[in-house]
């Protein structure tokens, strides 16, 4: 019944969506040159042939895609690979990165109409579903349209598998919809089996198979002109309250630790400015990489609020603090900034990356903090012990390693739908 009036209500809602997507847009959160495709109509052609289409939301599940499409190109040249993504800041991001010959589009709202011009046009002969965003019409007509489902990287965290268990029908019906969920832990597959998917299987988490972030070498080595041998540890993509308190660890450290330095990621760069006047108030020396300040001796706290330069900042800062952890929201992706060696602390709230962050901690890589007083100690612990540090940026760069042949276990779970295609739909 609420599949039902979900579908219902977003027929009704046509004009009440455009508006929503006119807003967006004034708040530059839709690209008004590409907002037909948000509405199911294709600016690219489709190429003869088989097709995969692949669906990552968000940035972060953008960017793992990246080593799927490489091993689809290797293994599978005769099929061509469309990705949608639903962000602005996503779009840019895989634009960027994307091979040759791989083509990206919007993801159409989740509105019946929007999404039959999308299949139509389209006609995929395989979907990929990165994670867990399973948009009901989508699924629903994607399935009608025969088009094999298969989940990527399932996540189910506790909070949503808490939500859907209040709807059960409504996620029975979507998630019998795929044909296979493969899984990125144990945990996450035990989830969907009781949620009622038909088959799962845990390849691994394929977070691991992408190459460490990039990092332009020109700015690496100004930046590093500019810290030189000071101390310093990096708060990575933070949200709304963390920045104030990495900005008071910093205070009580600053001290006892000559020429400590705090560098600040926030998730949405946006929040630079914001955020630069929040740590001015507290009586802080700062430098905005947005606007080209450089970092000088005096310069406590370094904002970049700058967009795809995280390769940069782990690469310089050996102790990173995973943002939206000391704060409602489950965490960020901690995988990143291991591959490049960082020893790692967060906060209580790992939800979204449970089977992760534990991993981590038993591993010895990363430490768990309960709130603002042990984060500045941990900090301060892992300044002044070497050895410690060493060992933790050791564990980190292990762990990530061993759990580099992920892909290996996907593309042969994979090579049932590829290899059932036998012709074009188009």
């Amino acid at each position: 019944m609420k599949l039902a009036l979900y579908r219902m209500a977003t027929f009704l809602g046509g004009p009440l969506i455009r508006l929503y997507l006119n807003r967006r847009i004034r708040q530059g959160k839709e690209d008004p040159a590409r907002l037909n495709e948000r509405l199911g109509l294709a600016s690219l052609p489709r190429p003869p042939g088989k097709l995969v289409w692949i669906h990552g939301a968000s940035v972060g599940e953008a960017l793992s895609i990246l080593p799927l499409i490489e091993r689809i190109q290797r293994d599978r040249a005769d099929w061509s690979i469309l990705i949608t993504t639903g962000t602005v800041t996503s779009a840019k991001l895989i634009a960027e990165r994307l091979p040759q010959g791989v083509m990206h589009q919007y993801v159409p709202v989740d509105r019946v109409a929007y999404v039959r011009r999308f299949l139509e046009h389209w006609k995929p002969n395989l979907a990929l579903w990165m994670e867990s965003e399973f948009w009901p019409n989508l699924v629903v007509e994607t399935r009608a349209s025969a088009v094999p489902m298969v989940v990527l990287n399932g996540r189910m965290s506790e909070r949503s598998f808490a939500e859907w268990q209040k709807n059960r029908a409504m996620i029975w019906q979507l998630i019998r919809a795929f044909r296979l969920i493969l899984a990125q832990s144990d945990l996450d597959a035990e989830r969907f089996s009781a949620l009622g998917a038909k088959a799962v299987d845990m390849p691994g988490n394929i977070k691991y198979a992408c190459a460490p972030l990039p990092v332009a070498a020109d700015a690496l080595a100004q930046v590093q002109a500019w810290v030189k041998d000071r101390p310093r540890w990096l708060a990575a993509s933070t949200h709304a309250g963390e920045e104030t308190i990495a900005a008071r660890a910093h205070l009580t450290l600053r001290g006892d630790i000559p020429g400590l330095l705090t560098i600040i990621v926030p998730r949405h760069p946006h929040r630079g400015e914001t955020v630069a006047a929040e740590l001015t108030a507290m009586d802080l020396k700062l430098a905005r990489r947005s606007i080209g300040q450089p970092i000088n001796t005096d310069t406590d706290v370094y904002i970049a609020d700058t967009l795809g330069e995280m390769g940069l900042f782990y690469r310089l800062a050996q102790i990173t603090f995973i943002g939206k952890t000391l704060v409602s929201g489950g965490g960020q992706n901690p995988i990143e900034p291991a591959q490049l060696g960082c020893a790692l602390i967060f906060g209580p709230d790992m939800s979204n990356f449970q089977a992760v962050a534990k991993t981590l901690l038993d591993a010895g890589a990363a430490v768990q903090i309960a709130d603002e007083a042990a984060l500045t100690a941990e900090i301060a612990r892992l300044l002044r012990d070497h050895n410690a540090l060493d060992k933790m940026v050791h564990a980190a760069k292990t762990q990530a390693q061993a759990q580099a042949g992920v892909m290996d276990r996907v593309m042969a779970a994979l090579t049932p739908y590829f290899e059932g295609v036998p012709n074009a739909r188009a």
